[in-house]
């Protein structure tokens, strides 16, 4: 496995992260069989941390899709490697962010992480425009 492949299977890991502590550390105000309940989630660290699992959940797909398509157009594995460690690097600083409700910071690094998104997304057309 390439380690863009690694860090694919690691953002799948970070968005479960975000969330798993709080459940736990929710003790008896969480209950398993209302996983959805909005009123566990009325806390103000709790709604943030759902938050930001929800949006790795929704960041997750495009990122995926970029790196295996770019892997399978043979765009330079290294760069490749490169921007999905990055990507992952923003997204952890996302993460911890959006926890420690620094909203600015974290608008900064969501769309940096977009940007790095479509960096690897059309690695392969750079590619082939500078004849890598």
């Amino acid at each position: 496995m390439t380690v863009a492949e690694w860090c694919v299977f690691l953002c799948v890991m970070l968005y479960l992260v975000s969330i798993v502590p709080i459940k736990w550390i929710g003790g008896r105000a969480y209950d398993n069989s209302r996983p959805r309940d909005a009123a566990f989630y009325q806390d103000a660290i709790r709604a943030r941390a759902l938050g930001a699992h929800q949006n790795g959940i929704e960041t997750f797909p495009f990122f995926a899709f970029a790196v295996l398509l770019a892997e399978f157009r043979a765009a330079p594995q290294n760069l490749i490697n490169e921007l999905a460690v990055l990507f992952l690097i923003v997204r952890i600083a996302y993460v911890l962010t959006y926890i420690g409700n620094r909203p600015r910071l974290r608008s900064i690094l969501w769309n940096l992480g977009m940007i790095i998104n479509v960096a690897i997304f059309f690695l392969p057309l750079i590619r082939r425009l500078l004849a890598v």
